[in-house]
């Protein structure tokens, strides 16, 4: 189950119980916090695991009418400066900006724990479950040889991959992880890959 944080609730409420999901938490929509929502694993104890997108656009190149247009990157640290071109221009040589990444880039975690993904860098990203690695929905993006993976194909214009995307300075919860290990990418940026590990 995927709970969108960005002042929306996805999913109705026996949903979210059924998940032992907490209902304050949810229903508080834009107050949802890291730490304020979490899940009760199998033990009663309550879980929750932290993972942060990052980019570092550079706003002077990403924001232009030629490139991916206004205020498109934006919510950057200070100093961010990966060029609209190169960053084209480095997937495409099979050599990814690293500082375009999800953090850790491998977590585990127990049944149960609630996995919290926050946008902190200044473009949007998806955090979109695959069952093996592979290139997202932007064909420059993707490295030398990549094609689109299933999960991603269609891009926004289908629901299942819309519905993971974390736009900038958002949270995106992910809940109801069975055992076992979970793939996760970018659809945009499908260097920006993670393992979960549910024991």
């Amino acid at each position: 189950m995927v709970v969108r944080s960005n002042c929306v609730e996805d999913g109705n409420k026996e949903e979210v119980a059924k998940h032992k999901v907490a209902a304050l938490g949810l229903l508080t929509g834009c107050a949802i916090l890291v730490g304020s929502t979490y899940a009760i694993a199998e033990d009663g104890s309550r879980d929750i695991a932290q993972v942060v997108a990052v980019d570092e656009c550079d706003p002077a190149t990403f924001n232009q009418p030629s490139a991916a247009g206004p205020e498109f990157c934006r919510n950057v640290a200070v100093g961010a400066q990966t060029r609209f071109a190169n960053l084209f221009a480095e997937a495409a040589a099979g050599t990814p900006d690293p500082n375009w990444d999800f953090e850790p880039d491998t977590l585990t975690v127990r049944k149960g724990t609630i996995v919290s993904v926050v946008d902190q860098g200044g473009e949007p990203h998806t955090f979109t479950e695959v069952a093996k690695f592979g290139g997202g929905f932007v064909p420059g993006l993707n490295g030398p040889g990549e094609t689109v993976v299933p999960e991603c194909s269609g891009g926004f214009s289908r629901v299942a991959v819309a519905k993971t995307r974390i736009l900038q300075g958002s949270q995106l919860i992910i809940a109801g992880l069975s055992k076992g290990k979970h793939l996760f990418q970018c659809c945009l940026h499908p260097w920006m890959r993670m393992e979960v590990d549910v024991k």
